[in-house]
C-alpha cells in the first residue's frame, strides 16, 4: 500500500533503536504452543537438511549433478529457517520484542538473498532432470562439475542481486509511523506499511523482479517437465518409468509448494489481504517447506535410502569393531 509523504512525522529513533516484532497475538498458552510448534518444526528442518548435506558429501554413489545440486537446496534450506526461526523463537517469550535496525536490515538481506537463491536453484534442479531424462547421451558432458558449479553459483549471483536492490530500496525508506512491524520478521510488505513516504517504486520494483524470477523459473519447470512427460510416456520399462515419475514427481511437489506460496506473498500486485494471513503464509516458506524438502527426496528416493542404509552398516561396524577392540584389550 502507497502511503503520503509525512515530512513532520520524522522517527529517526527507529534507526538507532531499531523496531518491534509484534509476531502473533495471543495469551500465554497460545504463544506455548506456537513456540513448541516453532521449535519441533525447526528441528526436524536442522536434522532433515543437515542429513541430506552429510549424507550426499560421504556417500560416493551420490556424488552426480542432482545430488550436488539437492545438497544444495538443504543448505538455503537450512540457512533460511536459521535467518528466521531461531530470533523468532527468542521473541515468543521476550517482553520487548526488539530487533535493532542492524539486526533487521542483516535479516532482510540473508532472507531475500536466500529465497531467490531457491527459487532459482529449483529451477536448474529442473533443466538438470530434462538433460539426464531426454539428453541421457549429453548429459554427462553438458552437466559436467564445472557446469555444475557455474550454475549454483549463478543462483546465488541473482539472489544476491536481488537482495541488494531490495535491501538497499527498503531501508533507504524514512519509518516514521511506528516501529512496530506487524509480523514476525523482517519482510517487504510489513516494512512498507511503516513508511510515511511514497512505496509506490518499491511495490513496483518488488512485483517487477519476484514476478520476474517466479514467471522465469516457473516457465524452466514447466517446460522442462513438458519434454519429461513426454519422454516418459515413449519409455516401455514399466520399473523406469516408474523411478523416472517418482523422482520427477518429488521436484514437482517441492516445486509447487515453493512457488506456490511466493507468489502469493510477492509475485502478485497488493500481496496478501492482511498482515494475518501474510504470516501464515509466511510460515510456509520459513519452515514447513524447508522441512518437507529432505523429507520428499528421501522418502520418495531409492538411492537416498540405500545411502542411509549403507551409512547405517557403516556406523555398526565402526561401533562393533570399537567394541571387539575394547574387550581384546589386556586387562
Amino acid at each position: 500500500m502507497s502511503m503520503p509523504a509525512h515530512p513532520n512525522r520524522s522517527l529517526s529513533a527507529v534507526s538507532v533503536q531499531g523496531f518491534i516484532l509484534v509476531g502473533f497475538g495471543g495469551n500465554t498458552s497460545v504463544q506455548a504452543l506456537l513456540f513448541t510448534v516453532f521449535l519441533a518444526l525447526y528441528s526436524v528442518t536442522v536434522l532433515g537438511n543437515v542429513t541430506m548435506i552429510v549424507l550426499i558429501t560421504l556417500d560416493a554413489h551420490l556424488h552426480s549433478p542432482m545430488y550436488f545440486f539437492l545438497k544444495n537446496l538443504s543448505f538455503v534450506d537450512l540457512c533460511l529457517s536459521s535467518v528466521i526461526v531461531p530470533n523468532a523463537l527468542a521473541n515468543i517469550f521476550s517482553s520487548s520484542k526488539a530487533i535493532s535496525f542492524a539486526g533487521c536490515t542483516t535479516q532482510f538481506f540473508f532472507f531475500s538473498l536466500l529465497a531467490a537463491t531457491e527459487a532459482i536453484l529449483l529451477a536448474v534442479m529442473a533443466y538438470d532432470r530434462f538433460m539426464a531424462i531426454c539428453s541421457p547421451l549429453r548429459y554427462p558432458v553438458t552437466m559436467c562439475p564445472m557446469t555444475c558449479a557455474r550454475l549454483v553459483l549463478g543462483t546465488y549471483c541473482v539472489g544476491c542481486l536481488n537482495s541488494i536492490v531490495q535491501t538497499s530500496l527498503t531501508f533507504q525508506l524514512p519509518f516514521c509511523s511506528s516501529n512496530h512491524i506487524d509480523y514476525f520478521f523482517c519482510d517487504v510488505p510489513p516494512l512498507l506499511r511503516l513508511a510515511c513516504a511514497s512505496t509506490a517504486l518499491n511495490e513496483l520494483i518488488m512485483f517487477g523482479i519476484c514476478g520476474f524470477i517466479i514467471v522465469c523459473a516457473v516457465f524452466v519447470v514447466v517446460v522442462s517437465y513438458g519434454y519429461i512427460t513426454v519422454t516418459i510416456l515413449r519409455m516401455r520399462s514399466g520399473s523406469g518409468r516408474h523411478k523416472v515419475f517418482s523422482t520427477c514427481g518429488s521436484h514437482m511437489t517441492a516445486v509447487s509448494l515453493f512457488y506456490g506460496t511466493g507468489f502469493v506473498i510477492y509475485g502478485q500486485p497488493g500481496g496478501v489481504a492482511s498482515m494475518e494471513q501474510g504470516k501464515v503464509v509466511s510460515i510456509f516458506y520459513t519452515l514447513v517447506i524447508p522441512m518437507f524438502n529432505p523429507l520428499i527426496y528421501s522418502l520418495r528416493n531409492k538411492d537416498v535410502k540405500d545411502a542411509l542404509r549403507r551409512l547405517g552398516q557403516k556406523h555398526s561396524l565402526v561401533k562393533e569393531s570399537g567394541w571387539c577392540h575394547h574387550r581384546q584389550e589386556p586387562p
